[in-house]
C-alpha cells in the first residue's frame, strides 16, 4: 500500500518551529544492525527521517537549512553503484534524489565531511539528534571545530547546538487524514491476525504455532514485518510483560494472552487480547477478566479532547482498584491503596502511550511539569491490565493469570474513534468466536 505524504508541508512546519532565522537541522539515517556475522536484521529507516522524506535508505543524511528566513534542503545519499546494487538492492542516487524528494541538492554520502563546514557557515545554531547516540554527532562537532578554526578568515561557527527531536515530535505527534487511514488499515490487518490466532488456539499446542497464525495472516495482508516482537504469553508468561520467547507449550485451562501488531507503510498497530486456550474461560478468569474490561472501558470513555493525557489512566486504577478490593485481593480503602500504590503489585504500568510510526511513538506526556491536554489527532493505546503471579500471596484460583487488553484509540472533536475494534473482547463474544 502505497500513499503519498506532504512532506514538503512537514518540512514548511519544521522550519517554522526552528525559532532562528539563520540555522540549519539535521536528521541523520537509522544506522544498519548486525544480526550476527556478516548477517543484517532488515533495514528499517528513522522514524523522523522517514517522517520529513519518506527516504528508505541507509547510509543518509537530511539538511534543512534556513538563510533570512528562506528555507533550501540538501540530501546525502549512496551513490549509485552497479555492483553494490546488485547485492543489496537498486539505489535512488543523488541526481534522482532530487527530483523524487524535492530537494535542492543531493551528494553522495561520502561529501558530507568535505561540504558539511560550508553548509553550517553562518548559522546561529545547529540542530541534530542530541544524546541519541547518533552517528552524526562526530561529523558536525568536527565541521563546527573546522569553522571555529577558520574565524580569522571570515567563516562563522554556529554559537549554539541543540536537539532537534522535540520539534520532529511535535509535529509527529498529530496525525493528519493519510496517516489515520493507514493506521486504520494497520488496525484491521492486525484484528484480523488475532482472530486467526484465537481461532487456531487449542490445549496442547506451542506459542509459537500461534505466532505463525499471527504472522501469516500479517504478512499475506501487506504488512512485511510486524511493529515490534510479538508477544505469545500463556499461563503465567502472560505475567512477563514483555515476554516473547514464545515456545512454551499450552496447557488445557490457560489463558493466552497475546499482544502484537502489524506495520503497513511504516505505521504500526497494537492490539493486545487475552483468551482461554480451550475456549472457556474459568470463574476466576472471568472476574479478573472482567474487571479488565469495566478499566478499558472506564479509560477510553476518558479519550477525549481537554482531558489531561494522565486522565484515562486513573480511570483505569480506580475501577481495577475497586474490583480487586470486592475480591478480597487488595484490602484497605480505596483511597489508601491508590495514595501508597498497593494495587501496583498486580498493575504495575500505564494505561497506554503514544502510537504512530513508533509502537511507543514520539512527544512528550507533560508540558510544564503537567499532564498535557490531548488534542485531536494524538493516537494512543488504552491497556489496562491484572497480572497475578503464580507465587503471589492470593487464592490458589487466581494464581498465574494474567490479562491485559489493548486498543488503539484516536482523539477526535467528539467521541473516542478506535481503531481495532473489530477484534472480540467480551467474555462472551471470545467464547462464542473460539466456539465457531
Amino acid at each position: 500500500m502505497t500513499i503519498k505524504f506532504n512532506f514538503a508541508s512537514r518540512r514548511r512546519n519544521l522550519a517554522k518551529l526552528l525559532p532562528e532565522k539563520n540555522c540549519v537541522a539535521i536528521v541523520p539515517s537509522a544506522p544498519e544492525a548486525v544480526r550476527n556475522n556478516d548477517a543484517h536484521y532488515p533495514y528499517r529507516q528513522s522514524s523522523d527521517l522517514l517522517y520529513l522524506t519518506g527516504f528508505t535508505e541507509p547510509e543518509s543524511v537530511y539538511l534543512l537549512i534556513k538563510r533570512n528566513n528562506k528555507v533550501s534542503q540538501v540530501l546525502f545519499c549512496q551513490p549509485k553503484n552497479k555492483t553494490m546494487e546488485i547485492w543489496t538492492g537498486i539505489r535512488v542516487g543523488p541526481e534522482q534524489a532530487v527530483s523524487n524528494f524535492k530537494v535542492n541538492e543531493a551528494y553522495a554520502i561520502s561529501e558530507l565531511k568535505d561540504k558539511l563546514p560550508s553548509l553550517l557557515d553562518g548559522s546561529e545554531s545547529v540542530y541534530f539528534p542530541v544524546s541519541c547516540d547518533s552517528w552524526i554527532e562526530n561529523e558536525v562537532l568536527e565541521a563546527v571545530k573546522n569553522l571555529k578554526q577558520a574565524v580569522r578568515v571570515g567563516r562563522k561557527a554556529p554559537e549554539s547546538i541543540k536537539d532537534v527531536t522535540p520539534f520532529i515530535h511535535q509535529l509527529r505527534l498529530i496525525k493528519d487524514k493519510k496517516e489515520l487511514s493507514i493506521m486504520q488499515k494497520a488496525g484491521k490487518l492486525t484484528a484480523r491476525a488475532h482472530i486467526a490466532a484465537m481461532q487456531k488456539s487449542r490445549p496442547g499446542m506451542h506459542e509459537y504455532q500461534l505466532e505463525s497464525a499471527l504472522l501469516n495472516v500479517m504478512v499475506n495482508g501487506g504488512a512485511r514485518y510486524p511493529a515490534y516482537e510479538s508477544i505469545v504469553a500463556s499461563g503465567n508468561n502472560a505475567c512477563i510483560l514483555h515476554y516473547t520467547q514464545n515456545n512454551m507449550q499450552i496447557k488445557d485451562g490457560d489463558l493466552v494472552l497475546i499482544d502484537a501488531g502489524a506495520e503497513l507503510n511504516h505505521y504500526a498497530a497494537d492490539i493486545t487480547r487475552t483468551f482461554p486456550v480451550n475456549g472457556k474461560f474459568t470463574k476466576a478468569q472471568k472476574e479478573i477478566y472482567q474487571i479488565v474490561l469495566d478499566a478499558q472501558v472506564a479509560a477510553i470513555e476518558k479519550v477525549k479532547k481537554g482531558q489531561s493525557y494522565d486522565a484515562y489512566h486513573q480511570a483505569a486504577v480506580e475501577v481495577i482498584v475497586d474490583g480487586l478490593r470486592k475480591l478480597k485481593l487488595l484490602k484497605g480503602t480505596k483511597k489508601s491503596i491508590i495514595e501508597k500504590g498497593t494495587y501496583k503489585q498486580f498493575y504495575m504500568h500505564k494505561t497506554g502511550h503514544w502510537l504512530g510510526l513508533d509502537v511507543h511513538d514520539v512527544g512528550r506526556y507533560k508540558i510544564n511539569d503537567k499532564w498535557r491536554p490531548l488534542e485531536p489527532g494524538m493516537v494512543l493505546t488504552v491497556e489496562p491490565g491484572i497480572y497475578i503471579d503464580q507465587d503471589a500471596d492470593v487464592p490458589e484460583r487466581y494464581k498465574g493469570i494474567g490479562v491485559r487488553i489493548e486498543d488503539d484509540v484516536v482523539v477526535t472533536d467528539s467521541e473516542p474513534l478506535i481503531l481495532t475494534k473489530d477484534v472480540p473482547k467480551t467474555i462472551e463474544d471470545i467464547e462464542a468466536l473460539m466456539a465457531g
